[in-house]
């Protein structure tokens, strides 16, 4: 098995996991950086919470990209990419500290990461073996 095969995404599983199961109540909401002033008078604050969302979208991205490649290693990727998900459905609907809407968020983007794969999957596939040469 490849690095390749492993899914990014499970580390916005483990880091939300670390923060929240270790931080103690109220982590997610505390800053992260100190408070930026910015032009219009108001000061931005980035929060544990926002960072975590941040890079869960930064790995769904590298996901979604590494979908369209095609090789035994990403049919590994996809499955485990479903075990992600089932995990964090499980964690989201069973474990009192995740059943917050930044860990849904994360949940969310596990499930986009499991249809894009098998989508994108697909769609490659169907490209480089040629079927389907009259869709557009």
């Amino acid at each position: 098995m490849s690095l390749r095969s492993i899914p990014l995404i499970a580390i916005a599983l483990i880091l939300y996991s670390v923060v929240t199961l270790l931080g103690g109540d109220g982590v997610l909401s505390k800053s992260v950086l100190p408070a930026v002033p910015m032009p219009s008078g108001k000061s931005w604050t980035m929060t544990w919470s926002d960072l975590l969302i941040l890079v869960t979208l930064v790995l769904l991205f590298i996901e979604i990209v590494k979908a369209t490649f095609t090789s035994s290693a990403s049919l590994i990727d996809h499955g485990l990419s479903m075990l992600v998900f089932v995990a964090c459905l499980l964690a989201f609907l069973l474990v009192p500290q995740m059943a917050t809407s930044t860990f849904f968020i994360i949940t969310a983007a596990t499930l986009i990461d499991v249809i894009a794969g098998y989508t994108i999957g697909i769609r490659v596939a169907k490209r480089d073996i040629g079927f389907g040469s009259n869709d557009h």
